[in-house]
């Protein structure tokens, strides 16, 4: 039988520009002359289920409640109604890339550890596996901010991740998420024993890479109406000075980062486009 997550929707935010290994962009695009703000909220929606729900839910999914499945995964999304301070778009953009471009899957849906009141517990905003070759693997435990302002979103992401890579908050994650790991999941035994408390946290970080997405406004769209060389030097620009300021936090010299960049219009307006849809299916 397939696993379900080998199966994925399209996604439209595609690569831009990569000034290596360590730094990429993704855009939306172009669509008769305007930044595709309703398409992305669009696409975004399709992602939810693979973004919330989980592995034996999505293999139990089929053309019977396919309508239940998509109204069950918008409920844990978020209920709140101030919609204005969340930050899931970013989080499912960065989980849509990684599934996409980087051929993760998840290794605990995010959403499956909220507390009573759907606020989220203080944890990675995104657990993926990633299989290299043979029987390698990497855990990406990712950061997502989606921010009006790219300097407050890149400095809130630092600030975040020095605490996560704390001794004590790893310890504790390892304790969440260890139970959480599917023994479907192709060498869960291997994520099991990253994850066991007896394991170093030195090896822990040895096998793990940091995606930090950072979805904010962005001055090149401002500038431009289609994708082109000019707008991806504008947008190439923007992502270095990111990742200057990760570099010059130190983070980079501890741990692997892939900082992954995603210029919009307007924050304000994609949120409301999202929460809109969102909404929809949850009345």
């Amino acid at each position: 039988m397939t696993h379900p997550y080998k199966i994925k929707p399209a996604c439209i935010l595609s690569p831009l520009t990569s000034a290596d290994e360590s730094q990429e962009s993704y855009c939306a695009g172009f669509e008769l002359s305007e930044w595709r703000c309703d398409g992305l909220a669009d696409n975004l929606m399709e992602w939810i289920t693979d973004y919330a729900l989980k592995s034996d839910e999505l293999r139990d999914s089929n053309h019977t409640n396919n309508y239940v499945r998509l109204k069950q995964a918008a409920s844990r999304v978020y209920i709140s109604e101030n919609y204005k301070r969340r930050g899931e778009v970013g989080e499912i953009a960065a989980h849509a890339i990684c599934r996409t471009y980087f051929a993760t899957i998840p290794v605990a849906a995010r959403v499956n550890y909220l507390s009573a009141s759907n606020d989220p517990v203080k944890a990675f905003d995104l657990v993926h596996v990633r299989y290299i070759k043979d029987d390698q693997i990497e855990l990406w435990l990712g950061e997502a901010k989606f921010f009006k302002s790219r300097d407050g979103a890149i400095s809130d992401a630092i600030t975040s991740i020095g605490k996560h890579i704390n001794a004590g908050f790893l310890k504790n994650e390892k304790l969440l998420l260890g139970p959480q790991i599917s023994s479907d999941i192709p060498h869960s035994n291997k994520i099991k024993a990253l994850l066991a408390s007896e394991t170093s946290l030195d090896e822990l970080i040895e096998n793990a890479v940091f995606p930090v997405l950072v979805a904010a406004n962005s001055d090149a769209i401002t500038g431009h109406t289609e994708k082109c060389e000019a707008y991806s030097k504008s947008v190439s620009d923007e992502m270095n000075v990111l990742w200057q300021k990760l570099t010059l936090s130190g983070l980079t010299k501890k741990i692997r980062i892939k900082l992954i960049y995603v210029p919009l219009l307007n924050k304000d307006e994609l949120n409301k486009a999202f929460d809109n849809r969102l909404k929809a299916l949850q009345h």
